[in-house]
C-alpha cells in the first residue's frame, strides 16, 4: 500500500537525475576524483583546522606537535578500521577476495569501523607521548562531526544509501533504485543530526561551559548523540541489500542500529562520570593552569 501510493505521488517529487548531481567531481580520463574521496579529504583537513583552534585555549591536553602527528594516525585508523570494520559488519565475503578488500575506490566503509581505528590510533599515541587518552579523545570528539556531515553529503551525491518510500512532500526518486517511487533522503536527515546539530551542542559544551575539564564528558555527548542520532534515522533508511530476508531487515534491529547501542550505554557513562574525574588540569602547550 505505501510502495503504491509512495509511486502515485512520485510524479510531483524531486527527481534525483534532475538534480544536476554526480559520484564523480572532477573526470581528467585517465584520472576520477570523486565526491566520496574529497569529503573524506574535507572532514580531516577542516578537522585539523578546528582542533588547533581548540588546543589554543588554556589547558589543552597536547600540543600543537603532537596535533600534527595524531592526524596523521587518526588518518590510518579511518582508513583501515572504516574498510576493516565495513567488512567485518556488513560484508564478510570481502575477506575471501582480498583484492576486492582493497578497493576502498568503490566505496564501502564503516563509521563504527572508523571510531575503532581511530580510537586505537589516540591509544597508541597517547601511551607512546604520555598524555591523558581521555582528554584527547574530548578534543578530537568535537572535531569528528565535520567529516560526518561531509561524509553523508557525499552519500546523498552518490544517490545511495536512500531512505523508505514515502509521500513526504521533500521525498525524492532516486534513480538507482530501479523505481520510481519516492524515499525519504536519510542521507540528509544524517547529515543534519550527526553533523550539524552534534557539531552546534559540542561546540556550546567545549565554549560556553567548562566541559573539557571533565574527562570524558565530551566525546560521551558525541557518541551518545550518534548513536542516538543514528538509531533515529535508521528507522527512515533502508535496510542494507545483503541483510534481505534477515533479521537485520527488520526496523529497530538493522546492523546501524545493533551497532549504536555499545555507544549509547558508553556515552551515558562516560557523562554520568565525568564530573568525578576532574581534576587540576596542566597544560601540555601554554602556560595558564585550569582548576
Amino acid at each position: 500500500m505505501i510502495l503504491s501510493t509512495a509511486a502515485v505521488a512520485a510524479a510531483s517529487h524531486i527527481q534525483f537525475s534532475q538534480l544536476g548531481l554526480h559520484p564523480v567531481a572532477l573526470d581528467l580520463g585517465f584520472f576520477q576524483l570523486k565526491w566520496y574521496s574529497l569529503a573524506y579529504i574535507a572532514g580531516i583537513l577542516i578537522g585539523w583546522w578546528y582542533l588547533l583552534k581548540l588546543l589554543a585555549q588554556p589547558g589543552a591536553p597536547l600540543a600543537r606537535r603532537h596535533a600534527d602527528d595524531m592526524v596523521f594516525y587518526a588518518t590510518i585508523g579511518i582508513i583501515l578500521g572504516g574498510r576493516l570494520g565495513y567488512a567485518i559488519f556488513y560484508q564478510p565475503q570481502l575477506f575471501v577476495e582480498p583484492l576486492k578488500l582493497l578497493q576502498l575506490w568503490e566505496g564501502g566503509m564503516s563509521f563504527h569501523g572508523g571510531v575503532i581505528g581511530v580510537t586505537l590510533a589516540i591509544l597508541w599515541m597517547c601511551r607512546k607521548e604520555k598524555l591523558s587518552w581521555l582528554r584527547v579523545h574530548d578534543y578530537v570528539a568535537c572535531c569528528v562531526p565535520f567529516g560526518l556531515l561531509f561524509g553523508r553529503l557525499a552519500n546523498f551525491v552518490n544517490g545511495e544509501l536512500w531512505g523508505h518510500p514515502t509521500t513526504v512532500p521533500w521525498g525524492i526518486v532516486f534513480d538507482r533504485t530501479g523505481e520510481t517511487v519516492a524515499r525519504h533522503p536519510s542521507q540528509l536527515y544524517e547529515a543534519g543530526l550527526e553533523g550539524l546539530l552534534l557539531f552546534a551542542v559540542l561546540w556550546f559544551m567545549f565554549w560556553k561551559t567548562d566541559a573539557r575539564y571533565q574527562p570524558g564528558k565530551l566525546v560521551g555527548t558525541f557518541i551518545l548523540g550518534y548513536g542516538l542520532s543514528r538509531w533515529f534515522v535508521e528507522f527512515f533508511r533502508e535496510h542494507d541489500a545483503q541483510f534481505d530476508g534477515t533479521i537485520f531487515a527488520t526496523p529497530g534491529l538493522h546492523m546501524g542500529q545493533l551497532l549504536t547501542v555499545p555507544m549509547i550505554l558508553g556515552g551515558i557513562y562516560l557523562i554520568a562520570t565525568a564530573k568525578k574525574r576532574r581534576e587540576r588540569v596542566e597544560p601540555i602547550a601554554g602556560s595558564q593552569t585550569i582548576a
